[in-house]
């Protein structure tokens, strides 16, 4: 290839794969204007006015605009200047559309409903500011009050539930779930009641009353179960919680009736709350923890399987 040949815009169309309109255009836009021309007056081109066409494909390839385009084949800007804004561009759209497409799987999973749906996309178009946001007006609306336990908060900050940029269908799903437990009245006077015991690692007073054998025995009985997969409001539990409603009542001398159920449940919520263990769980798969930290596993397996009997 000789850089004094000259090509006319037919031999150029080969070279290039463009079609002659195509090259035409570009001319006409002085992105790659023609060399000169033939006493006939047609376009001709040399070298480097190949190359920039060669270079100006490369680029349109890649999502470049034509403005841009011609500022880099001016000079005016570096390709590796344009190169490094045009990833950052692509990166903010793949993570939309992960995003979208995490919500789409979301919806599909759980069979949503419009108003559902609504609501899912809104939670997860929200910025990481406006997230952190709600999640700080959760902490200061639970823990705000001047008696506030430090230990406590700065237990709930120190797992503070972040959606990623590229979340899974299942971190939309908990999210969506987080948002709208963490405005709910009645889980934040839940959490500051539990809160302070897991902070501080307290026993409970029905644990140091019904003494270490006991409850060693019920942690082992209600693990053997969440093994094998019983629901707790199941016909299958019946059996396990007749039994350990039983002995918990021959320990503190009373009758194991409905009423004591409820006592049972009562004292294991004070630090074990279903809705609170909840809280936990979702947060750890919103942040795309591996392990599920569960303070006490066990006891919100047993409170709903109090609760179920008390109700039955």
């Amino acid at each position: 290839m000789d850089a004094t040949t000259l090509y006319p815009i037919g031999e150029l169309s080969r070279r290039t794969g463009l079609s002659v309109r195509t090259i035409r255009f570009y001319s006409d836009s002085g992105v790659v204007a023609p060399t000169t021309r033939s006493p006939a007056g047609y376009r001709l081109y040399d070298l480097d006015a190949l190359l920039r066409l060669e270079l100006l494909c490369t680029l349109r390839e890649l999502g470049m605009n034509l403005a841009t385009i011609q500022r880099v084949l001016d000079r005016e800007l570096s390709v590796a200047e344009v190169a490094a804004a045009h990833a950052d561009a692509m990166d903010v759209q793949i993570r939309v559309l992960q995003r979208r497409r995490s919500m789409l799987r979301a919806v599909a999973g759980r069979g949503s409903d419009p108003e559902e749906i609504k609501l899912m996309h809104r939670l997860t178009q929200l910025s990481g500011e406006e997230r952190r946001r709600l999640v700080d007006d959760f902490v200061e609306g639970t823990f705000g009050a001047v008696d506030a336990d430090p230990a406590a908060v700065a237990m709930v900050r120190a797992a503070t539930p972040d959606l990623p940029d590229g979340p899974s269908s299942e971190q939309v799903a908990a999210w969506v779930e987080l948002a709208e437990l963490v405005g709910d009245e009645d889980f934040r006077a839940r959490m500051r009641r539990t809160a302070r015991y897991q902070a501080a690692g307290r026993r409970l007073d029905i644990e140091n009353d019904a003494g270490e054998d006991l409850m060693e025995f019920t942690r082992q009985k209600v693990a053997e179960a969440m093994e094998s997969d019983i629901d707790p409001l199941s016909d299958r539990a019946a059996p396990l919680i007749d039994d350990l409603v039983r002995r918990f009542a021959e320990a503190f001398a009373r009758t194991p009736d409905t009423e004591f159920r409820n006592w049972m449940a009562r004292q294991f919520e004070e630090a074990h709350d279903p809705r609170v263990d909840q809280y936990w769980r979702l947060v750890w798969i919103v942040n795309g923890w591996k392990v599920v930290p569960n303070l006490t596993p066990v006891y919100p397996w047993l409170i709903q399987a109090l609760r179920k009997e008390r109700d039955a």
